[in-house]
């Protein structure tokens, strides 16, 4: 890996810049983190980050809607507008040369959006369609609910918000969320490419230095579910099945181990439940883990698309391998895993705009910068013997088990 040039500066009014520069490209990218994500939604009205993150864009500053988007194309932009579960969040790429004009349209965004009324049930309705196409995609609907019922309430919920409560939500909520989340305290501001530091940390103090800090706010109190097992009825003639267990967060010693251990379970073709579940057996379409967390806690989802009549079986092959894993682990099954992730760190190395999120969301998690040299050192040091011991520590057990289907299935009493 090359050595990256990466600097940060924390302004008065409580706004973090992170840069990385990259003389060798001619691009520029952002990502912008407000924290008035879905966490924040009042809990009766769940969606209502979701609309402001569409509304915000329809209008600001000296530009309506139209103005806005045609004065962002004209500069080139590639830029996507969305909500998670702590932040709204802006990114854009665009040539380094034009990032100075591009930014200061943001400041007009996030500083003094419009909100207009009469484009508001446009916004609710764009979010209702969002909403809808969950209910048409079976995988994400199970990956959805999964992580509703593993990890705490409000974090767990869909950033979307909920169908239900979309119509109760009016455009006074929009502005008290506006009003409540967009402070420059906690906000991040991402920037990779071939920028000179000096020059963006002037750009981002004459746009964003007179900004407000807020009063302070509550942060919403964590409510965790009890159940483990959950099923919800559909006649149909498939089963989807979402399995998740605990995990360490993004951020902790053993993080690179714990996701090479998940890797080893589904990074590829040739990973062990593709294998076991599908190739051997044929008991269903579609396998998968992934390493998901929030600030604090880490949970592995899985996820297994199968026929009602095997669902049974695909569980406990499912269960049984992700058990199984603490019984030993193939050098080859390693090496792969590790040329998956260097492939990975050098096409991120490449990307600007893959930067300023990595160095934005770092900044959140870690208040520091993972470069990726200490990546691609974690990488090398792994060794089946480290990811054995992190497996026997912390082993796949204590599962969360949804199934969307005909029928419900059976855990065993030692498992769930």
């Amino acid at each position: 890996m090359g050595k990256q040039l990466i600097q940060t500066h924390r302004f008065p009014n409580g706004l973090t810049l992170v840069t990385e520069s990259m003389p060798d490209v001619q691009s520029a990218a952002f990502t912008i983190m407000v924290p008035g994500g879905s966490i924040y939604d009042p809990p009766d009205k769940r969606g209502t980050g979701s609309i402001l993150s569409d509304l915000i864009t329809r209008g600001a500053g000296e530009y309506d809607s139209q103005q806005l988007s045609s004065a962002l194309d004209n500069l080139g932009v590639q830029r996507h507008e969305g909500v998670s579960n702590a932040h709204i969040t802006f990114t854009g790429a665009t040539l380094a040369d034009k990032l100075a004009d591009t930014l200061k349209i943001y400041a007009h965004i996030i500083r003094e959006p419009h909100l207009p009324e009469d484009q508001f049930d446009a916004s609710r309705a764009g979010v209702a369609q969002a909403l809808l196409s969950v209910e048409d995609d079976p995988r994400q609907k199970a990956l959805v609910e999964l992580k509703r019922r593993s990890f705490p309430s409000p974090w767990g919920l869909p950033s979307d918000g909920e169908l239900d409560q979309l119509a109760g939500i009016s455009i006074d909520d929009i502005k008290a969320h506006y009003t409540a989340g967009f402070h420059p305290d906690d906000t991040i501001i991402g920037i990779a490419g071939n920028i000179d530091f000096d020059e963006v940390r002037e750009l981002i103090e004459g746009l964003f230095g007179d900004w407000e800090p807020s009063a302070g706010r509550e942060e919403p109190a964590l409510e965790f579910a009890t159940e483990k097992t959950f099923f919800t009825e559909q006649e149909t003639t498939q089963t989807h099945l979402g399995v998740a267990y605990d995990a360490v967060p993004y951020g902790h010693p053993d993080y690179y181990t714990a996701w090479a251990a998940v890797g080893i379970l589904s990074g590829g073709m040739s990973a062990r439940l593709f294998t076991e579940v599908r190739e051997k057996r044929g008991l269903c379409y579609t396998v998968s883990a992934s390493l998901v967390g929030m600030p604090g806690i880490g949970r592995v989802l899985c996820y297994a698309g199968t026929t009602s009549e095997r669902a049974q079986e695909t569980l406990d092959v499912t269960l049984h391998e992700l058990q199984r894993l603490g019984e030993g682990i193939d050098n080859s099954e390693l090496e792969r895993c590790k040329a998956r992730a260097k492939s990975s760190l050098i096409m991120s190395q490449e990307s600007t705009s893959s930067r300023a999120a990595s160095i934005a969301r770092d900044w959140f998690y870690l208040k520091h910068i993972t470069t990726l040299d200490q990546i691609h050192d974690e990488i090398q040091q792994l060794t089946t013997d480290r990811i054995l011991g992190y497996v026997h520590a912390h082993p796949a057990a204590n599962f969360t088990v949804l199934t969307i289907g005909p029928k419900p299935l059976e855990v065993p009493s030692d498992l769930s």
